[in-house]
């Protein structure tokens, strides 16, 4: 549902993970019990499900489309659900956002397939773009990926095209790079001033909020939803200590999760903390990505203790 106002989309989201049971299929009662538990967090306006951190590119078509059902019946009523597409095919892509419209998705996010990494060139990411749009009549939201993921994070004149699409309201700029969020900010800022544009890379949304930000999509508010909403709310109120406070836990912990290499962990250590906090009974991943190496199991164990939540 999204709420009537001047800036409805502003806010805090958790970017959602996916339960799967032994046999990897998607456990459906966790994963409404995990999206019930990221809207009983006051502030939280919503949720993200079916990104990265969902495990997105591992997921079938109808695993997809029912995850958004799922999410629609659970929180639809008091909550923005906003479904992540993520495909390498455009056509294929439209035929998911439709699916994710019809199970009830607020909003649409549109993920760069990861192939952009290596060929793309300016004109493909409009394409893309665009035949979403002209297919589906919701809010669209889009994706900047990192400065470190090749072709997949948009350059300027790129972003620009696409921040002007007819139906565009929002970015997810997870640029991971304070110089290169502060330049998108002011490029869409100049272009599209209508597009909120939230600072999601989870290392640096205070650095990102002392910039400003219309709020984060980010899947560490899925481990500490309280501190994410603490920070974004110390910045409108211009509480710095609380902010600082609120900092001393989220860096620590996301240097952890996001900073280590491997990357492609993440999902998997997200879903590791939320087992070790008694969340999730299952932290199990679906291959080609393994479950966690002891070290980094007690890594996350030491992270934990070290921010006061062991």
């Amino acid at each position: 549902m999204i709420p009537t106002g001047e800036k409805p989309f502003n806010g805090i989201y958790p970017a959602t993970i996916c339960p799967f049971k032994a046999d990897h299929a998607v456990d459906e009662e966790a994963l409404a019990r995990h999206y019930a538990a990221m809207l009983d967090v006051p502030g939280n306006v919503g949720i993200l499900c079916n990104g990265h951190a969902g495990e997105n590119f591992l997921l079938s078509r109808e695993e997809k489309r029912r995850n958004v059902e799922i999410a629609h019946a659970t929180i639809g009523e008091r909550a923005i659900v906003v479904a992540g597409v993520n495909c390498e095919s455009s056509l294929e892509a439209v035929e998911h956002a439709r699916d994710a419209v019809a199970a009830g998705a607020d909003a649409i996010m549109i993920f760069a397939p990861f192939s952009w990494a290596v060929a793309q060139d300016d004109t493909i990411a409009a394409n893309h773009h665009r035949m979403i749009a002209d297919a589906i009549e919701v809010p669209i939201m889009l994706f900047q990926g990192s400065v470190n993921a090749g072709q997949m994070a948009f350059r300027a004149g790129v972003l620009a095209e696409l921040v002007k699409i007819p139906g565009v309201v929002a970015i997810k700029d997870g640029s991971w790079e304070v110089a290169r969020y502060e330049a998108n900010r002011r490029l869409i800022n100049e272009v599209a001033p209508h597009v909120a544009v939230m600072g999601s890379g989870d290392e640096h949304l205070f650095t990102s909020y002392v910039i400003g930000s219309e709020g984060s999509l980010v899947s560490l508010a899925v481990v500490i939803p309280e501190t994410v909403v603490a920070l974004y709310d110390a910045f409108e109120a211009g509480d710095m200590e609380a902010a600082q406070g609120a900092h001393a836990i989220i860096y620590p912990l996301a240097r952890a999760i996001y900073g280590t290499p491997p990357g492609g962990h993440s999902a998997a250590r997200l879903k590791t903390c939320l087992k070790l906090l008694g969340r999730l009974e299952n932290d199990r991943v679906r291959p080609p990505i393994g479950p966690l190496a002891d070290d980094e199991v007690e890594m996350l164990k030491g992270t934990l203790a070290a921010v006061g939540l062991r």
